[in-house]
């Protein structure tokens, strides 16, 4: 579970917090006790993560309805275009 700080304690202590992300802490950082960033730490497996990135969008695409298609249908010299 993240740890909330404010920025100007986070500033001061920019260190201890990338000591503590490093043993796998989390940190949401607020500015007038709104949230406004989080440190947490770095996917070392980027493979992976870009493997899951990859399927939930292939999954996203595959529930979307195709685009609808037009009645007409064109022929290739229609599409062609001369120099």
């Amino acid at each position: 579970m993240d740890q909330s700080i404010p920025a100007a304690e986070a500033n001061r202590s920019f260190s201890r917090l990338l000591r503590e992300v490093r043993e796998g802490q989390s940190f949401t950082i607020t500015a007038h006790v709104r949230p406004v960033a989080r440190i947490v730490p770095c996917d070392t497996d980027v493979e992976a993560t870009r493997q899951a990135a990859r399927a939930v969008l292939m999954a996203r695409l595959r529930a979307q309805p195709a685009a609808e298609t037009t009645e007409r249908t064109w022929t290739r010299d229609e599409l062609y275009e001369p120099d």
